[in-house]
């Protein structure tokens, strides 16, 4: 997965010119001399992405390093239109932004299957010289050149689009947990980062209901700064539509650990603060209920919270039935 996984790329695009427009005038056994009959010239290919919720990486795109449009072809005698060039139509996982490299201005997000923007527009074809005749100049000797195409660099960020975002330092138990209630099979190890791409698994709920559920790559303090996996990661929280915050039970200070958390998010984007959220403390097979009361004392006020285990099976399920309700509102 961590080598097919691809969430950024940059690359070059130019779109085609569009085709000329013809000076030609009408000619054949019956007519000598006739009016202007030049066509126009054909539109320049455009650089277009779609979306496509079959494709989860932009890995396809990798070594596509420089992308060259079709430009249009030139027009023809008798009002003949030149030939449009072809389209070249990248497909692209939803939650994909498309950004200006030079600006870094947002140029589109594409977030809906079939979903199609333009990414560089094709040149339009030239004016033949049919279009430029007048009753004092019925015999117009000039026509349009093509419009070049547009080029620059373009960089694409994918930012997972899923219900649930699994938001805590590394080795806090969220690739375990999806591993547990979806058919995700995320690396699980017990040290640091084992997650270094983040993991989507569908969770079924009743009545054939179901939610996605995203474990992400661990956070460490100053990862708003870059530190660790940094901006790499955070830009997938910002799609979430909720994120489960998860803290181990022998965690040093769950409050703190937990402000350090929301610290990273605030510094990141402050929007993602306004995200609905809840606390899950993990790794609780081994907690019985009084070491659980001593804990919920620490624990952040004006926050849902629940004790949970994938290992034993722990509130698994009133986990879920509270996911559900918080994202159905």
């Amino acid at each position: 997965m961590e080598n097919n996984f691809v969430d950024y790329i940059k690359f070059f695009c130019r779109s085609g010119n569009g085709g000329k427009g013809v000076v030609h005038f009408r000619r054949d056994k019956l007519t000598a001399m006739g009016g202007p009959d030049g066509g126009d010239g054909g539109r320049g290919s455009h650089i277009v992405l779609r979306g496509n919720r079959q494709v989860w990486t932009l890995l396809h795109l990798k070594y596509r390093k420089h992308i060259h449009a079709d430009d249009g072809d030139n027009g023809g005698k008798s009002n003949r239109t030149g030939a449009s060039g072809h389209d070249i139509i990248l497909e692209i996982p939803l939650g994909t932004v498309a950004k200006d490299a030079e600006s870094g201005k947002i140029l589109f997000e594409i977030t809906e299957d079939g979903q199609k923007e333009i990414l560089v527009k094709g040149g339009r074809g030239g004016m033949g010289n049919m279009n430029f005749a007048t009753p004092t100049n019925q015999v117009p000797m000039h026509a349009q050149p093509g419009e070049p195409g547009e080029e620059g660099w373009k960089i694409l960020e994918l930012k997972i689009l899923a219900d649930v975002g699994l938001v805590g330092f590394p080795n806090a138990g969220k690739s375990t947990l999806l591993s547990k209630i979806s058919a995700a099979k995320p690396e699980i190890a017990s040290y640091a980062f084992t997650t270094i791409v983040p993991n989507l698994g569908i969770v079924g709920y009743h009545d054939n209901r179901s939610f996605v559920m995203a474990d992400l790559p661990g956070i460490i303090e100053g990862a708003h700064l870059g530190k660790g996996l940094g901006h790499r990661f955070l830009r997938h929280i910002e799609r979430n539509s909720m994120l489960l915050f998860m803290i181990p039970a022998d965690s040093n200070s769950i409050k703190k650990e937990f402000e350090i958390l929301l610290n990273e998010l605030k510094e990141y984007n402050p929007d993602m603060l306004h995200k609905p959220r809840m606390l899950a403390i993990t790794k609780c097979d081994m907690v019985d209920d009084e070491l659980e009361k001593l804990l919920k004392k620490e624990l952040p006020k004006k926050i849902p919270h629940i004790f949970i285990s994938a290992h034993s099976g722990k509130n698994i399920s009133v986990l879920k039935d509270e996911i559900w309700k918080m994202l159905n509102g």
